[in-house]
């Protein structure tokens, strides 16, 4: 009798030719916008007359009167306590729900995810300023120090840490919780079923615990400072860089520039000095992860224990903690928050909650992550999954690392001259977001994919595609949601109000005559909330509550009962 043959993975050759789309739509969307960011950068002029070269004199004038280090200084300063929230308070609320056992991290989990999909920049900055208007007396104080210029960026900076507390510390824990399963499982199970003798191995080795831990840790806080960077929203929104430009950030800086003093150079070279510290952070992150053996992957499903309610290694002590430091969150998310949610509650429907409204938000948004996130993961179907490379595939990622953080902002001002270009300005076509590729979600599918390719002893399509398909499909669930929070390229593109989309439209509301009572929750209607709510809590129960991260080459403890 003869053994059966085992499974023969696809040729590496079809790893190279699956990161093609992703490397023209690369070349496409993100390289020559940035050589054109950069041309534009060393010119003068704009919309209103003729480009000249002027060479350097625009990063002479912008570094030598302090614009930039001023800009530059403030949003930094804004990142601070969302960076402390990220890499403090995320992996002890980790580590609690984590000893707490199956259904409190669960629980943990479900709260979190409302965090994530209510959250929305806009719509959080016209809460407050909502609840700084005249009659609300409660926050006069703050009012009064939005508009003295030795107070303002002190306020700006309070307003920014309440406001996103949530969704920074729950996108936080959602990294670190699966890099505590670090640990050891068997080699060659498949991510794709489930595995009953698996508690067996539930109490294996904590030893690769740290080095994930770690590693995620400062991967957490480059991508922190790499977003806040590109804070855009509220200071628009609650300021516009205001007063005396005392709390203008570096995309404030860029926008008002480009847009407002309709003077490309100046600000393309905001975005081209932006987009350098962007790349280097993106750059760093790309080689910790490909150096410390970054992988992700599927922990099979455990048979369930009889008696083991509490899941793995819960003991009174341990969920107690974990119960007592959810409850703590909660409280404190909600005082947060509550200005956005007295503002849903209380604020009128309006035009920027209209259906019309709403499908110039969610088809591009939707349209775009389809396309950016499904190119991504063909290409880490062949970079992680069939390692063309071999061992080291992973170090290809470093061709898209420097646009791993760059968001629509720095590449604004050569995208709209190429809409305008092509005639698209003012158009539904505009509205798609243009970025053709998503780096992270390439980043994160290629170490799923390396992770379940170099677990499995499954052909490719049953170890590798279709455990990570699913991913695929949170990943453009993710990115969909931030494209419909996205303010500055709809406001660039769309001047009709046929076109705008909801938090263009907030924005445009905050600057009429109905300033004081805004639409809060017109770019989180309840519908939206709730199917993306459904989709989150699903995906978190049934599939991101068995992901484990590890490195340095550790296995990954199983997933609790």
């Amino acid at each position: 009798m003869t053994s059966p043959t085992p499974p023969q993975a696809p040729s590496p050759a079809l790893g190279w030719l699956l990161a093609v789309p992703a490397l023209f739509g690369t070349l496409i969307s993100l390289v020559l916008p940035t050589a054109q960011t950069i041309w534009l950068s060393l010119q003068k002029g704009g919309v209103l007359r003729e480009s000249t070269y002027v060479g350097f004199a625009n990063y002479g004038k912008l570094l030598g009167d302090g614009e930039f280090w001023r800009a530059a200084w403030f949003t930094l300063s804004l990142v601070a306590m969302p960076l402390l929230v990220a890499v403090v308070v995320a992996p002890l609320l980790a580590v609690a729900l984590d000893r707490a056992g199956t259904w409190p991290r669960r629980a943990g989990r479900i709260a979190l995810s409302l965090a994530i999909v209510t959250f929305s920049p806009v719509g959080v900055a016209a809460a407050w300023m909502r609840g700084l208007a005249p009659d609300a007396p409660g926050l006069a104080g703050l009012a009064e120090g939005l508009r003295d210029p030795a107070t303002a960026p002190g306020t700006l900076r309070l307003i920014v840490a309440a406001g996103t507390f949530g969704v920074a510390c729950a996108l936080a824990v959602m990294a670190f919780l699966p890099a505590l399963r670090a640990g050891s499982v068997p080699p060659g199970f498949s991510g794709a079923e489930g595995f009953s003798g698996a508690q067996g191995f539930s109490g294996g080795s904590r030893g690769g615990v740290a080095p994930a831990m770690l590693v995620v840790g400062v991967l957490v806080a480059i991508a922190t400072v790499a977003v806040g960077l590109q804070t855009f929203s509220f200071g628009l929104v609650l300021t516009r860089g205001g007063p005396e430009r005392s709390t203008e950030t570096l995309a404030g800086l860029q926008y008002d520039s480009a847009f407002r003093m309709a003077e490309f150079g100046p600000g393309a070279s905001v975005a081209t000095l932006t987009g350098v510290i962007l790349g280097v952070l993106g750059i760093v992150a790309t080689v910790v992860a490909a150096a410390s053996r970054l992988s992700v992957t599927l922990t099979p499903r455990p048979a369930p224990e009889p008696g083991a309610a509490g899941g793995r290694g819960a003991g009174s002590v341990g969920m107690a903690v974990g119960i007592v430091a959810l409850v703590v969150f909660l409280a404190v998310a909600l005082v947060c928050a509550w200005p956005w949610i007295d503002g849903v509650l209380a604020s009128p429907a309006s035009e920027a909650g209209s259906l019309r409204s709403q499908v110039n938000t969610w088809v591009p948004a939707i349209g775009g992550a389809v396309v950016s996130v499904g190119v991504a993961y063909l290409a880490a179907l062949g970079i992680g999954g069939l390692r063309p490379l071999g061992r080291g595939s992973e170090w290809l990622l470093l061709v898209f690392a420097p646009w791993l953080f760059v968001g629509t902002g720095p590449l604004g001002v050569a995208n709209w001259q190429n809409m305008r270009n092509m005639g698209l300005i003012d158009s539904f076509l505009a509205l798609l977001p243009p970025l053709l590729v998503s780096v992270p979600a390439l980043l994160v599918l290629t170490l799923l994919c390396k992770g379940l390719a170099e677990r499995t002893d499954k052909d490719f399509f049953g170890g590798v595609f279709l455990p990570s398909l699913p991913m695929a499909g949170i990943l453009a669930g993710a990115v969909a949601l931030m494209n419909a929070q996205d303010l500055l390229w709809p406001m660039l593109v769309a001047q009709k109000p046929t076109l705008f989309t909801a938090p263009v439209a907030q924005m445009a509301q905050l600057g009429s005559f109905s300033a004081a009572k805004p639409d809060v929750g017109a770019a989180t209607p309840l519908l939206v909330v709730a199917v993306a709510l459904i989709a989150v809590v699903a995906a978190q129960l049934f599939y991101l509550d068995r992901l484990a991260i590890t490195a340095n080459g550790s296995r990954a403890r199983t997933a609790a009962a």
